[in-house]
């Protein structure tokens, strides 16, 4: 009776996986033997190299699959050469949405709300995610402001650029602080979201 419930599991393995049952515990048994067989130092060496070898998000996913969409892209900060507001004002940081101002592996960017609503997660090339927080009144039809900290990131970071923009999800109108915090904590995106933080919040 065990030895045909152990071929059941096998079989339904094998046509859910597509993967030859013996293969796999043969390639199983093979890593085990090489983890166990490594010094732990050449572990850790290993498992750096694999970050440091994290291919950028541009060359990780196939972003055809996005529909896309052609913008002009500038820069913003939360300062008073962007949004007339300075440190102390109550609404210092504040996106029109309500959440914090944030540059992350998802950062907040200003749109228009007719063409990307509140709420829409985008891909931009050379930023990475933008979450449409933001809205501004220059920011009309086509345009998009993206958020760093300061004005020499803008200039030294970004400037201008015309580009197409892949929509991952268009936005339902709002977007919370909590919404925005789980994005940058998925844990299958932390490998990526490193490369845009310079320290740890």
């Amino acid at each position: 009776m065990l030895l045909l419930f152990t071929a059941a599991i096998g079989a339904t393995f094998e046509s859910l996986s597509g993967m030859d049952l013996r293969t796999t515990a043969q390639m199983i048994l093979s890593d085990s033997k090489k983890l166990k067989d490594e010094p732990v130092s050449d572990a850790i060496q290993v498992g750096k190299l694999a970050e440091e070898e994290t291919r950028p998000l541009e060359e990780a996913f196939d972003w055809s699959r996005y529909p896309a969409k052609k913008v002009v892209a500038t820069g913003y900060t939360a300062g008073e050469e962007s949004t007339g507001k300075q440190p102390g004002h109550p609404s210092y940081g504040i996106t029109y949405s309500g959440v914090k101002v944030k540059r992350d592996l998802y950062s907040t960017v200003a749109a228009d709300p007719k063409v990307f609503p509140i709420g829409t997660i985008l891909f931009i090339p050379g930023y990475g995610y933008g979450v449409v927080a933001d809205t501004g009144s220059a920011i009309k039809g086509n345009k998009l402001d993206l958020y760093y900290e300061t004005v020499d990131e803008v200039y030294s970071n970004w400037g201008k650029r015309t580009l197409d923009v892949h929509i991952i999800k268009r936005g339902s109108g709002k977007i919370t602080e909590d919404e925005l915090t789980a994005l940058n904590e998925d844990e299958t995106m932390q490998v990526f979201r490193q490369s845009y933080l310079k320290t740890e919040d």
